[in-house]
């Protein structure tokens, strides 16, 4: 019989113990990766979960048979670490042995220790766990893992609390025919579009809350800036003046994402050439303004793809600035929980956030007053019993309060500058792809 205390720990190397290791014996646990002869040695490049480490294999101070490595075996090794200014991070390994704890049955079928994995989108699809073993490809979800560590920093420092809401619901946070619909056991159910009930729930008692969650969409689109499931971040806050405290609240957190990712992911960020945007202040404009500057008519109530575009050339020209709000949308295309401006009836307190030619966010204040949110639900025709419990945390008081969510693959993608969301997500899902 044994007890288990976690007083040890395996860990997985770093840099720094590459650096504290200089002249000294190492060992660690690694797949390989890529071998090159050369003349009297061969290179064995490791792969760990975020690094390509440099080995040099030499018979006469080996103690394995060169044969037995192949690449993508999984392997212990021990050697000496050695300064190299030619390696990767400045740093060689001479082996002195190695044990292959798993070799593969077969070959990869994508080039994964090419520079470049250099194949199609498909084909990265189709064979997505051999993909996502290229170096490059890890990288853009090392930076995915950067965005939301930093958001939810961000968030507790701010006095948020995590929440973890159902995605299981009996009804439609936005409605429409977008939402997946499932049995749940003798009842209709469906797949969360949004957090949305559950966050305005919780305001009431927590203030402020903030959630990282998949979210579901169930159209049928088949383009680059689409998925049927995503990650949804999210926040509300109680006790807001107005909408604009969310989009300060929005723009600092940008200021503290960009700042963590340049911190803490050089590395990444070096490897896929980057260029993360430089955040001073974000301009903002109405919808109607939005118009006139793109030279359209007002009989529209939304944003096209051409027109996010063109505004973020506009505020990249004017301001200096890579992002750009968009506010005071039409009332009748934003949801029924979305407050009617004081100003115009006409108008939600509502604003997206464009960034690159791309919708990133959208958010806004939301109604707490009962009487003003059975009014809404009227005018769209909603009968207050189909939405239940929604419908008591306003009869029972809520305070003045606004959120947003954010897409996290459409961040990463336009960080990254990436030409297809697929590409941020581990395993895409949409129309086409269910599997992996």
């Amino acid at each position: 019989m044994q007890t288990i205390d976690g007083s040890k720990l395996i860990q997985e190397v770093t840099l720094n113990d590459l650096k504290n290791s200089v002249n000294n014996s190492i060992t660690f646990s690694a797949c390989v990766h890529k071998l090159r002869n050369m003349s009297g040695f061969s290179f064995v490049i490791l792969r760990t979960g975020r690094y390509l480490l440099q080995s040099v294999y030499k018979a006469s101070e080996c103690a394995g048979e060169f044969t037995a490595l192949c690449e993508g075996a999984y392997v212990e090794i021990t050697g000496i670490v050695k300064e190299e200014v030619r390696a990767n991070y400045g740093y060689e390994i001479t082996l002195s042995s190695f044990t292959v704890l798993s070799a593969p049955e077969a070959e990869y079928p994508l080039h994964v220790s090419s520079k470049k994995l250099g194949c199609s989108i498909e084909t990265s699809m189709e064979h997505r766990s051999i993909a996502l073993r290229h170096p490059e490809q890890k990288a853009v979800f090392k930076i995915s893992e950067g965005v939301v560590s930093a958001f939810r920093k961000f968030m507790l420092e701010q006095n948020f609390t995590e929440i973890h809401t159902p995605k299981i619901v009996s009804a439609g946070a936005e409605g429409g025919a977008n939402i997946f619909k499932l049995k749940y056991f003798d009842k209709d159910a469906y797949l969360a579009q949004s957090p949305q009930f559950y966050k305005q729930t919780c305001v009431a008692f927590f203030d402020r809350v903030f959630e990282i969650a998949p979210v579901y969409r169930a159209e049928k689109h088949n383009s680059t800036r689409h998925l049927n499931e995503y990650i949804g971040l999210d926040f509300e806050m109680a006790f807001i003046n107005d909408m604009h405290d969310i989009m300060a609240m929005e723009t600092a957190m940008l200021k503290y994402m960009i700042n963590y990712l340049e911190e803490n992911y050089g590395h990444e960020l070096h490897m896929l050439n980057a260029k993360l945007p430089i955040i001073k202040s974000i301009p903002s404009v109405t919808f109607f303004e939005a118009l006139d500057l793109l030279g359209k008519s007002h009989n529209q109530f939304d944003l096209d793809p051409t027109d996010e575009i063109k505004l973020c050339a506009y505020a990249a020209e004017h301001f200096d600035s890579e992002f750009i709000f968009v506010e005071k949308f039409p009332g009748l295309k934003r949801p029924f929980y979305a407050m009617d401006s004081k100003d115009d009836p006409k108008l939600a307190e509502s604003f997206d956030l464009l960034f690159r030619g791309l919708e990133i966010t959208t958010g806004g204040q939301r109604i707490h007053d009962y009487n003003e949110q059975i009014a809404k639900l009227k005018k769209y025709n909603i009968e207050p019993d189909e939405l239940g419990a929604y419908i008591d945390i306003h009869r029972y008081g809520m305070p003045p309060h606004g959120g947003l969510g954010i897409g996290l693959e459409r961040v990463v993608m336009k960080l990254l500058g990436l030409s297809n969301i697929r590409e941020a997500s581990l395993f895409p899902r949409d129309i086409h792809h269910l599997d992996p």
